[in-house]
C-alpha cells in the first residue's frame, strides 16, 4: 500500500515544534511521506525527519496542498480561515488537522480529543467528515484530568478557575515575562526594608517605559484575570471556549454545565486548573480517587499533603511531560455532593500537540 502525503504548516512555533518532537520520539515519520510548507521560508532546507522533502515548499501553492492526503497546521486562525475555503473549493477530499481555532464550533468540524471522544472521530470519518481541529488546551487538559468523573456520569456542574503559563499567549509572551523579570532583577536593588524593595518593583513596573507589549499589564510578579475578548455576558472568550467546547466534545445527550474565570499567572509552561464539581450523587473519596486514576494512562494521582502537592502537582512537575497530575481532592463543607480538586499539565503537549499527533495517525490509518 502506497504511503500517504502529509503535509505540515507552521511546525516552527511552539505548538508546532512539540508536535514534531512528538512524532520524531514515537517515529511516526515512518507511516507517511512528509512535506514541510513555510509561508515565508520556501526553497530553504526542511527539517530532517524520515521519508520527507528536502525542500520548504510555498504554504499558498493550492496545486501541492490538494495533493496532500492530510494537512497538519499550527499556523493559526488567519492561514486556516484563507486556505481551507480555498482548498475545499478545488475539490480537495484529504484531511485537515489543525490547531488553531477557527473552525472548532463549525459544524463540518469534529473537535478532537481522542481518547475522550474516539468512537465519535471514528463516527466522524465513517461520516466523511473532513476537518479535525485541536480543542483549547484548558479544555483538553481538565477533561482528561475527569475523565473518571465524565465517564461514570458524576457530574452536575463544575466550576473552574484556571491558571493559564504565558506560553498560552506565544513565545514573545514568554521572552516578555522573562525581560520583565530580569529588568527588575537588574534596576531595583534590594534593600532591608522589604516594603521599600517591594515598592520600587511595582513602580518601576508600572512606568511607561517597562516593556509591556503582550500584556495589558506587567506579568512579572503579577496576575491578569482577563485572558482573550470579552463578550455581552462577561464572560472572556477563553470562558466561553470550555463550556462550548467540552460539550461539543461530548457524545452524551445532557449538557455539562460549566463555567469559571481564566487567569494568566507568570509561569512559563503549563496550566493549572482548580475545580469545583457539584456530584449527582454521594460518592466516597476513595472511590473518586480510583475512577480519576484508573480512567487514562496519563492521569497522576496527588495525594492531599503539602509534601506530595509541593513534589508533583505544580506546573515545574509536569512541564514537558504527558502526565497530568490530580491532586487537593476533598469534599467542601457546602454538602457531602460538592468536591474540589488541583489539577496541572503541560497545555503544549496534551493540551495540544498530543491530540494532533493522535488524531493525524488515526487519519493515517484510515484506507
Amino acid at each position: 500500500m502506497l504511503k500517504k502525503q502529509v503535509g505540515f504548516i507552521g511546525w516552527r512555533g511552539m505548538v508546532g515544534s512539540v508536535l514534531i518532537q512528538r512524532m520524531t520520539q514515537e517515529q511516526d515519520f515512518n507511516r507517511f511521506n512528509s512535506v514541510f510548507f513555510s509561508t515565508s521560508q520556501k526553497g530553504q532546507i526542511a527539517p530532517e525527519v524520515i521519508n520527507g522533502n528536502a525542500i520548504l515548499q510555498d504554504a499558498y501553492d493550492m496545486k501541492l496542498l490538494t495533493e496532500m492526503n492530510v494537512l497538519v497546521t499550527c499556523q493559526g486562525s488567519e492561514y486556516s480561515q484563507r486556505v481551507l475555503p480555498q482548498l475545499r473549493k478545488l475539490g480537495w477530499k484529504g484531511f485537515w488537522i489543525d490547531a488553531a481555532s477557527y473552525y472548532r464550533m463549525e459544524q463540518e468540524s469534529m473537535i478532537v480529543l481522542d481518547p475522550i471522544n474516539r468512537k465519535k472521530i471514528d463516527a466522524a470519518l465513517n461520516s466523511g467528515i473532513k476537518n479535525y481541529i485541536g480543542s483549547n488546551c484548558t479544555v483538553s487538559l481538565m477533561m482528561l484530568a475527569i475523565q473518571g468523573l465524565i465517564n461514570a456520569d458524576l457530574i452536575n456542574w463544575i466550576s473552574v478557575m484556571s491558571y493559564q503559563a504565558v506560553s498560552g499567549a506565544g513565545a514573545n509572551a514568554m521572552q516578555e515575562l522573562l525581560q520583565q523579570t530580569a529588568i527588575l532583577d537588574r534596576d531595583v536593588v534590594a534593600t532591608g526594608d522589604i516594603l521599600e524593595t517591594e515598592k520600587a518593583i511595582r513602580l518601576k513596573s508600572q512606568s511607561e517605559a517597562f516593556p509591556c507589549m503582550n500584556f495589558m499589564t506587567a506579568m512579572a510578579f503579577n496576575v491578569l484575570p482577563f485572558i482573550d475578548t470579552v463578550l455581552p455576558n462577561g464572560q472572556s472568550k477563553e470562558e466561553w471556549k470550555i463550556q462550548a467546547e467540552l460539550n461539543k466534545i461530548l457524545t452524551r445527550a445532557d449538557l455539562i454545565a460549566i463555567d469559571g474565570i481564566c487567569v494568566r499567572v507568570p509561569v512559563l509552561r503549563a496550566h493549572s486548573q482548580a475545580l469545583t464539581i457539584e456530584l449527582k450523587k454521594t460518592v466516597s473519596l476513595r472511590e473518586i480517587e480510583t475512577l480519576l486514576s484508573s480512567a487514562n494512562p496519563w492521569v497522576r494521582f496527588v495525594e492531599n499533603t503539602p509534601q506530595e502537592t509541593a513534589k508533583y502537582l505544580t506546573p515545574m512537575a509536569v512541564t514537558d511531560t504527558l502526565n497530568i497530575s490530580v491532586g487537593r481532592v476533598k469534599r467542601t463543607n457546602l454538602s457531602n455532593r460538592h468536591i474540589q480538586l488541583f489539577t496541572v499539565g503541560d497545555q503544549l503537549l496534551w493540551g495540544a500537540a498530543e491530540p494532533l499527533r493522535r488524531m493525524l495517525n488515526i487519519c493515517v490509518m484510515e484506507q
